[in-house]
C-alpha cells in the first residue's frame, strides 16, 4: 500500500467513518456510514485524493467530474492538481441532479473546457449500489462526453461494481469497506 493511500485511509477513519444505524442514499440500511466529504473537504485529505485519483487516470482522460455534491471536491482538487501531478490539464466538470432552472439550463457544468466527445472519468466520494454514479454517467453522455473510466474514493462493496459491470463499466476504488473497518 502506498504511503498516500495509507494516510488517506487514516484520515477517512478519523473524519468520515461512523458506526451505528444509518439509512443510505440507496435506501439501504447499514451499520457503517462513510461521510467522505469530511475527508475530501479536509486540506490534506483533498491533496491525497487528488494525487490518488490522478495516479489512476487513464492517459486519454481530459475531464473528471460527477454528481454534485460528493464529486465536486474530488473533481476540483484533481483539476487543480493535474498540471503539477500529470504535467497536463484535466478539467473538472459537475453534474447537477436536475437541469438548472434558469440561464442556459444545463445539467452538466464545465463543458466549455471539454470538447464534444472528450474522454472523461466519472468520480464519486462513496459508492454503495452505484445508482448515483450511473446517473452521472448518463448525464455526462447526454452532454456529449465519452465516459471511459469510473472511480470512487470509497467502495462500500454492496453491489456497485457489479451494477456498473452490467453496464459495461469498470469501477475503480481507491479504498474498500475492508480498509475502513
Amino acid at each position: 500500500m502506498s504511503e498516500a493511500r495509507a494516510e488517506l485511509i487514516a484520515i477517512l477513519r478519523e473524519k468520515s467513518v461512523r458506526t451505528g444505524h444509518f439509512v443510505l442514499a440507496s435506501g439501504k440500511t447499514s451499520d457503517l456510514y462513510v461521510d467522505a466529504r469530511q475527508t475530501t473537504l479536509h486540506a490534506r485529505g483533498s491533496a491525497l485524493v487528488a494525487r490518488l485519483v490522478l495516479e489512476r487516470l487513464r492517459p486519454d482522460v481530459v475531464g473528471v467530474g460527477g454528481m454534485t455534491l460528493g464529486a465536486d471536491p474530488i473533481a476540483c482538487a484533481a483539476g487543480a492538481w493535474s498540471e503539477a501531478v500529470l504535467g497536463r490539464p484535466v478539467h473538472a466538470f459537475l453534474v447537477r441532479k436536475q437541469p438548472k432552472g434558469h440561464g442556459a439550463g444545463q445539467r452538466v457544468e464545465g463543458l466549455a473546457n471539454l470538447g464534444a466527445g472528450a474522454k472523461v472519468c466519472v468520480v464519486e466520494d462513496t459508492t454503495t449500489t452505484g445508482g448515483s454514479l450511473l446517473d452521472a454517467v448518463a448525464a455526462a453522455r447526454e452532454a456529449g462526453l465519452d465516459v471511459v473510466q469510473c472511480l470512487t474514493i470509497v467502495d462500500r462493496q454492496e453491489g456497485a461494481a457489479e451494477r456498473l459491470a452490467a453496464e459495461g463499466l469498470l469501477l475503480d476504488a481507491i479504498v474498500g469497506r475492508a480498509d475502513l473497518v
